[in-house]
């Protein structure tokens, strides 16, 4: 039977598994090579730990190498200013100690406004609070709690209750006070004894109205002013009709001519008990003043009419109408007649009666 090569590689070929067979021995070996170098550097007691999971790799020994330190500082030599505090047993202050951790660096502080500075206490007593940051726009920036002004002579006039103020505002307040009222109280015969405050800082519309635009106290910017007692027990009502109307016009004057919006009496009913004061900010600086000074209520109030005067006219005597019967014909003749006027006759025309009005 003849067999000829191109056949013999048709049915018995061995290409594939040749060249599989060599891959497997090749892989096989570099395996055995990777596996021998790794035990004998190891020095694994298991020779076939292909993970590693045996003793690990002894690492190799690190020689130390002796690095040259600085002489030691001589005796004589001075001290430096760093190391001065340490070397007398005192930490210094700006570097943190061992026990003392690292303090937080303190924030900056806030600087003072020009109307902070010029509100001392020599003027008003009027400490600074924080901000207030309230719903909308209502709060304000600078504020001080208003207690008491200071007068010339150096008296203290409380401010009951003490009010919360934008600086700029308290600042007018105790102007308006310290030049205008005291010289007022004077020529009254007295000093200021206090100031009543009927409402300063609120969070709130104007008028106190659902819905409206925010009230100049609800920025901390106004003050409402009921009166100013004096220290003999008289009180200036700045809307009390019994107090003279030259009183009040001189308050008047002095708040239209530093405040920028005045309501009093006559501008709504809100104010008719109270006179409003603010330093609202308007275009081309626009004022409001609207305060009605009302003339003073009579002392007495008149019940009856006053007497009639002699040299009057007499009064015009209405005249009667014919009697029905005889009774009042004979009291119609009883009766007597006024001098000035004569009673009509009968089949004349009577004229009507008429009323004169009071």
């Amino acid at each position: 039977m003849s067999l000829s090569l191109p056949d013999f590689r048709r049915k018995w070929s061995c290409r594939g598994y040749m060249s599989a067979r060599a891959a497997m021995v090749t892989a096989a070996l570099g395996l055995a090579l990777v596996l021998g170098d790794r035990a004998e550097a190891r020095k694994y007691a298991a020779p076939l730990d292909i993970f590693g999971l045996g003793t690990p790799r002894p690492r190799a020994a690190v020689h130390s190498a002796r690095i040259p330190l600085p002489k030691p500082r001589p005796e004589e030599a001075p001290k430096s200013t760093d190391e001065a505090p340490e070397a007398e047993g005192k930490p210094s202050p700006d570097k943190p100690g061992a026990n003392k951790p690292a303090e937080a660096a303190s924030p900056p502080e806030k600087q003072l406004s020009a109307c902070r500075l010029g509100l001392t206490e020599e003027i008003a007593i009027a400490p600074s609070i924080p901000d207030i940051r309230g719903p909308g726009a209502c709060g304000g920036e600078d504020l001080v709690r208003l207690e008491a002004i200071v007068l010339p002579d150096k008296r203290k006039v409380p401010v009951k209750p003490a009010a919360i103020l934008r600086c700029t505002m308290a600042s007018a307040i105790a102007d308006w006070v310290r030049k205008d009222m005291v010289p007022l109280a004077t020529s009254l015969g007295s000093t200021i004894s206090d100031l009543d405050n009927f409402d300063s800082f609120e969070c709130r519309g104007r008028n106190r109205i659902v819905g409206a635009m925010l009230s100049e106290h609800g920025k901390a910017n106004a003050l409402d002013v009921r009166a100013i007692k004096l220290a003999n027990g008289q009180s200036i009502g700045l809307t009390d009709r019994t107090l003279s109307r030259d009183v009040r016009e001189r308050v008047l004057h002095s708040v239209c001519s530093r405040f920028s919006t005045v309501l009093g009496p006559g501008s709504d009913w809100y104010h008719e008990d109270h006179i409003h004061l603010d330093l609202a900010q308007r275009r081309n600086d626009y004022r409001i003043c609207q305060w009605n000074v009302w003339d003073p209520l009579p002392q007495v109030a008149p019940l009856l009419p006053a007497e009639r005067p002699e040299e009057a006219p007499p009064r015009e005597v209405a005249a009667k109408p014919e009697a029905k019967d005889g009774a009042d014909d004979a009291a119609a003749e009883k009766s007597p007649a006024p001098s000035d006027k004569s009673v009509p006759e009968k089949g004349q025309p009577s004229k009507p009666a008429t009323k004169k009005r009071r």
